[in-house]
């Protein structure tokens, strides 16, 4: 089997950013160095002398963005893990989801208006709070442009990560269940590593808030796309 060079670079490439990250931010503790704000400034800074536009570092590593499959059906583990704290808590979940949702798919529309942005990329725009798995299949269904998506579910999930750790000292939050699904509402996949940092119950919460989320988001497309 031939294997192209820039296809394999590309490939080799991101997972060695990954691996090199998550080892730079385990030690180090600087947010700085997480493989969300670490990973894309490396293959930015390779990318724009090499001249490699988006599109095709894209196609060079599809088999990364098939993995989201199997990670969208993992989700249904700590939902089966977590089922006795859904069991007790599911009226305050409920309430805080669908009002998280409303929240961010309204400010999402807001904001696109407000930058004049038109046609898919404002659809692009509008999943940005739910996780990438999710995100970019209901983009499609919008009619949005799900890679463009992926881009706005990460900067979505940086700054809410960032915002809940200062939200934390501001808010009397006790309960664990309050602090982590703060997380994982707002702030996906990088607000359930930061939830794992304040305890484990935290994250644990932050992680089972963002897979219901996201299937809430992924049952409501059809509604969404009818009333957009």
């Amino acid at each position: 089997m031939n294997l192209e060079p820039m296809p394999l670079f590309w490939f080799v490439l991101t997972l060695a950013a990954y691996l090199l990250s998550r080892w730079l931010y385990r030690r180090s503790g600087r947010y700085l160095l997480s493989p969300l704000l670490f990973v894309p400034a490396l293959l930015l800074a390779v990318a724009i002398p090499l001249h490699t536009a988006y599109a095709e570092y894209s196609s060079n590593t599809h088999l990364l963005v098939l993995l989201l499959g199997p990670a969208t059906v993992a989700f249904a583990v700590p939902i089966w893990q977590q089922r006795a704290l859904l069991v007790r808590h599911w009226p305050a979940l409920s309430l805080g989801m669908l009002a998280g949702s409303t929240v961010a798919i309204l400010s999402s529309w807001w904001l696109a208006n407000a930058l004049a942005l038109e046609g898919p990329v404002s659809l692009s725009l509008v999943p940005r709070s739910i996780t990438t798995p999710f995100a970019m299949p209901i983009a499609t269904g919008l009619g949005g442009v799900p890679e463009l998506t992926a881009i706005f579910v990460m900067l979505t999930g940086v700054f809410g990560a960032l915002v809940g750790g200062l939200l934390l000292k501001w808010l009397p939050l006790r309960s664990a269940l309050a602090r982590g699904a703060l997380f994982g509402v707002g702030a996906h996949g990088a607000g359930v590593a930061r939830a794992q940092e304040v305890g484990s119950e935290e994250g644990t919460v932050a992680g089972l808030v963002m897979v219901l989320m996201g299937l809430l988001n992924l049952f409501a497309a059809p509604l969404i796309a009818h009333l957009i």
